[in-house]
């Protein structure tokens, strides 16, 4: 099991320390959210980048309907170069509640559905370098004739992990066809949430594409008071196949609390 740290909240500055404390610490992975309007995620993550050397980099999650995808594609390429190769793309629909209204983005399920397969292949499709067209619903591209964007250092491209919302089979074969599968909706200490986890783990493990190394993504909200008996709950749901786990301190408000949490290192048994 690898563990990760999701930042609350703090700007640039604040992820690139936290960030270094954190791989101090033991972690393995730091994140950042991506919201509709707030602190920009790309330009934190890059703070991070350039004060660690090891622990991976990503975004948690990144709400790609609403975005344009070449854009995504060139900022995860230039970010994963700069930190040696250690980003991790997450994508998602995005949660509405969020501020897409407000801003006037797309709200409609189906509609963000169709954004994300198409930016999805999007960006796969300029990674692998050019010429490169596509012609879609919402999108389109044509072969540029100048210098090609560089493409990530890792091969055969940056890791990418979808929210699966199980049993619904469209979105659980977006993520299959991905490198991670966030499950949506299942709570670490809910057993019926656990119940549902192994279902999704057979139909995981029965998919023809998923022989090559495939995540499994536990997003787990996290309490101040990080407490020992959840390495009890986190060897359960490893031993049924989860092989991140995740931490969001959103109940926290002030910046020493997240420090702390992080300077105890990740919940695994020491």
């Amino acid at each position: 099991m690898k563990y990760g740290f999701i930042l609350p909240f703090g700007d640039a500055r604040i992820a690139a320390d936290l960030a270094r404390e954190a791989e101090r610490a033991g972690w393995d992975g730091f994140f950042m959210w991506e919201p509709v309007c707030g602190v920009d995620a790309w330009i934190g993550l890059t703070a991070a980048a350039m004060q660690t050397t090891r622990i991976r980099l990503g975004t948690m999650l990144t709400p790609i309907s609403r975005m344009r995808p070449w854009d995504v594609a060139s900022k995860a390429a230039t970010l994963d170069r700069l930190s040696g190769g250690r980003l991790i793309l997450s994508i998602g629909l995005g949660a509405v509640g969020t501020g897409f209204a407000q801003f006037g983005e797309v709200t409609d399920r189906k509609l963000r559905a169709e954004r994300v397969d198409e930016s999805l292949d999007i960006v796969t499709g300029l990674w692998h370098g050019q010429p490169f067209n596509y012609t879609g619903k919402h999108y389109q591209v044509q072969a540029l004739r100048e210098a090609a964007p560089p493409r990530p250092l890792q091969q055969p491209r940056i890791p990418i992990w979808v929210v699966g919302a199980w049993p619904h089979p469209k979105s659980m074969a977006r993520a299959l066809n991905y490198d991670g599968l966030i499950p949506q909706g299942m709570h670490a200490d809910s057993e019926t949430s656990y119940q549902a986890f192994c279902a999704m783990m057979q139909h995981v493990q029965s998919h023809p594409t998923t022989t090559r190394p495939f995540e499994i993504v536990i997003d787990y909200k996290a309490s101040k008071d990080h407490p020992s008996n959840k390495c009890e709950t986190i060897r359960r749901w490893a031993d049924a196949g989860a092989t991140w786990w995740i931490e969001g301190l959103w109940e926290a408000s002030e910046l020493t609390e997240v420090q702390r949490y992080i300077f105890q290192g990740p919940p695994n048994d020491g």
